[in-house]
């Protein structure tokens, strides 16, 4: 995967932070629910097909509404007590299912390059049809503006291949073309990108970053924020109404997925507390696709400290669960360590062919004072966790600071991409369930097992199945725009573990039921963001569900994939329609 929580913020900062910052400080909430109290009667009656995620009541063909709430499920004639004349029914044609919960994925750092070019392993699986790519982006962009790609990855291509300036001035010479690496931590120009940035082959490299060269001429790779950040500093800006675009695009393309639930991953990189205000603004306006749960990042700019950070936020009226049903703020988020794929995830051995095993974002005295500015204000944990080394690295200080602390929090390891059967069991102990980027598996696990981290620890890839042995109540998220949003992918994803690549299966053992990877989707995800009134279809939840064209819970996980989803409800009305 990328570190795209903390890679990607100072680029998106500089080009998306004016326009957030205009919706200023002042939070709004618009309580949407407060408008649909309970009736007497129900006012919705879905009929049909309903696969409920309850494993004691599977399926129903009913299921009674009333101000967002379900308060009745089962047959149609055990529900006819509920309904009365004001009553609507739906008949959808489909199966109906609990709306999808995807518990980690980024809304703010995810505008920079919402428009930009796919050129991803799986949009383009050979290097020449990354080029091609290009090639087609460059020839329906007008001459002099920017041709601008986003998710290359040379991890996954035989030799790991880079776009260098050369290879880029073949695709243009009149127009500026950048592109972005996955990780966010390299971009690739070609020589009217570095011209347009100002840069040549006697410009000083900047302190943190590199403009590579050989033989005293600029290759195109740039690498580390501030070298990126000089690269695109020419890019046009948004304004406010692009940027409440592109949140209203990307929640609809989640609900597109069949989700009604999502966990902002790292909120107020960018912009502070107006990227808050901003969701509220907007949710006022009109309601929002998707709920959103916002993670507040713990190293704010501006504040010398995670204290100062924490200070701002409570100022700010931020604390712990704040908000309304459809935007409310729940955790606190830290990054220990890095990118696997970019070899700075922190792991107890080396990297193949490296004598580094990668390194920790903090010493263990600032880790534990990090995590105590949250645990004082009674946020829930929300901790980056990439390499076996990064897990234990956060879990001995959890293990220190939360003992006799408040024990419902549900703190999380986010990734815990790589992790010994030890680190499970002492997790479940200290109350810590790990999110899985379950399709890690899927794109990178050839990558991992044969050139980043080798056959044996690529097996510990994303454990699913030994951390539900392990007593934990795992979940499976995106990390967008890392992978596309599409829990069933990913619930797929952890039943075969097949690799894109090959088609292997890696790590047999590590394979979920089907009943595990579901949950993993719906009611773990939901305990995890603390929203246990979502992820199954049962008396007293929301209203929240989707309608596909097939019942995961009885079809085949081969096909889990290609469910299509017709439409989504939030509180009982519609929020997407394909």
């Amino acid at each position: 995967m990328s570190d795209t929580c903390s890679a990607a913020a100072p680029l998106s900062r500089t080009h998306l932070a004016p326009a957030i910052a205009t919706a200023g400080a002042t939070i709004t909430p618009a309580r949407h629910a407060s408008a649909h109290p309970a009736a007497a009667a129900a006012d919705l009656l879905v009929v049909g097909r309903i696969a409920t995620g309850d494993p004691a009541a599977p399926t129903a063909e009913a299921m009674a509404v009333a101000g967002g709430r379900i308060v009745g499920i089962g047959s149609r004639a055990d529900l006819d007590a509920l309904t009365g004349p004001a009553t609507t029914t739906l008949a959808p044609d489909g199966v109906v299912i609990p709306g999808l919960i995807e518990p980690h994925a980024h809304i703010w750092v995810s505008l920079l390059t919402l428009d930009w070019t796919d050129v991803s392993h799986s949009a383009c699986p050979r290097f020449d049809d990354v080029v091609a790519a290009l090639t087609a982006a460059a020839a329906a962009t007008p001459a002099g503006q920017y041709v601008l790609a986003k998710l290359f990855d040379p991890s996954l291509y035989p030799g790991e291949p880079v776009l260098t300036r050369d290879i880029l001035d073949r695709v243009a010479t009149d127009r500026p073309v950048i592109v972005l690496n996955a990780s966010m931590h390299f971009a690739y120009a070609n020589s009217a990108a570095l011209d347009a940035a100002g840069i040549t082959d006697a410009t000083p490299q900047p302190v943190g970053g590199t403009l590579e060269k050989v033989d005293g001429r600029l290759t195109g790779v740039v690498g580390e924020s501030p070298a990126v950040t000089m690269l695109l500093a020419r890019l046009p800006r948004p304004t406010s109404e692009d940027i409440a675009r592109g949140i209203r695009q990307v929640l609809t393309a989640f609900a597109s997925r069949g989700v009604t639930s999502m966990r902002e991953a790292m909120t107020g990189t960018l912009a502070g507390v107006s990227e808050i205000a901003m969701l509220h603004a907007l949710n006022g306006a009109a309601r929002l696709p998707v709920r959103v749960s916002t993670a507040q990042f713990s190293a704010l700019a501006g504040c010398a400290g995670p204290l100062e950070a924490a200070a701002a936020w409570k100022e700010a009226g931020v604390t712990p669960f704040s908000g309304d049903e459809m935007v409310r703020a729940d955790a606190w988020k830290i990054v220990a360590d890095g990118s696997n794929q970019g070899r700075s995830g922190y792991f107890l051995q080396p990297y193949l062919g490296e004598t580094s095993g990668g390194h920790a974002n903090w010493t263990p005295e600032s880790l534990r004072e990090v995590m105590r500015a949250g645990l004082d204000d009674g946020w829930q944990l929300m901790i980056h966790t990439n390499g076996d080394a990064a897990v234990e690295f956060a879990l001995r200080a959890a293990e220190e600071l939360l003992p006799g602390r408040r024990g419902d929090l549900r703190h999380r390891f986010e990734h815990a991409s790589v992790t010994t059967d030890d680190q499970l069991v002492r997790m479940a102990a200290a109350g810590i369930s790990p999110s899985f980027l379950m399709d890690h598996v899927y794109y990178w696990g050839a990558a991992f097992r044969d050139t980043i981290l080798g056959p044996d620890r690529a097996a510990r890839l994303d454990r699913l199945a030994s951390a539900v042995r392990a007593g934990l109540r795992p979940s499976l998220h995106s990390d967008y725009n890392v992978t596309e949003v599409h829990p069933l992918h990913a619930a797929q994803t952890a039943v075969l573990r097949r690799l894109e690549a090959d088609g292997s299966v890696l790590a047999p053992e590590e394979c979920a039921t089907p009943a595990q990877a579901l949950a993993a989707i719906t009611a773990d995800a939901a305990w995890q963001i603390h929203a246990d009134d979502r992820g199954s279809l049962r008396a007293g939840m929301r209203a929240d569900f989707a309608v596909v064209d097939a019942d995961p819970w009885t079809s085949d996980p081969a096909g889990w994939d290609d469910i299509a989803v017709h439409a989504t409800y939030i509180d009982g009305v519609p929020a997407f329609s394909a």
